[in-house]
């Protein structure tokens, strides 16, 4: 056994570990979050969208905490955590994105569905992070389908909601 390589293999291993560590909380979902900040609390986001589903608010909410559930490791409070959000879900659009010529009429190419959500962050623990700020997410649709089709279907809602979830979550705790 080579003890100078070892002992090398065992310095550069320490000085690493020593790095991350100073360089504050690391994590592999790539959040950042202050060792000091225990719980989130999630308030049910209002829908006042005109024209979005009933279920829409709750739907949203309950797959905001999900995600932040599965990707961090604070505890979920019911109000007042050291990360707070907020917010409304302020626009729900379905409409005709791509317009086709089809024997002398205009017809739907593809529908396009848009939903804005505002999200109102707070960080006890650092009110420099602190946002407000309104996230937007698209996803098309054969124009075939309809709204109430869509409306029915949770996977297609579910994607939409990723993308501003993810959004809000990596401007909140991954810090992009």
């Amino acid at each position: 056994m080579d003890f100078k390589a070892y002992g090398l293999r065992l310095v550069a291993c320490s000085l690493l570990i020593s790095f991350l560590s100073a360089c504050g909380v690391y994590s592999f979902t790539g959040t950042n979050i202050d060792p000091s900040v225990k719980t989130i609390s999630i308030l049910t986001f209002a829908n006042n969208a005109n024209n979005g589903p009933s279920f829409l608010a709750q739907r949203f909410t309950e797959d905001f905490k999900d995600y932040f559930q599965r990707n961090t490791t604070l505890r979920q409070a019911p109000r007042d955590g050291d990360l707070q959000f907020e917010g409304q879900i302020i626009a729900y659009d379905f409409a005709p994105a791509a317009i086709q010529q089809t024997g002398g009429q205009d017809q739907a190419g593809v529908n396009r569905l848009t939903i804005q959500v505002r999200v109102k962050f707070t960080n006890t623990k650092d009110s420099k992070q602190d946002f407000e700020q309104t996230f937007q997410s698209t996803r098309d649709f054969p124009a075939t389908r309809d709204i109430a089709s869509i409306n029915n279907d949770p996977v297609a809602l579910r994607e939409v909601f990723r993308n501003i979830i993810t959004d809000a979550f990596n401007k909140s705790v991954a810090n992009w």
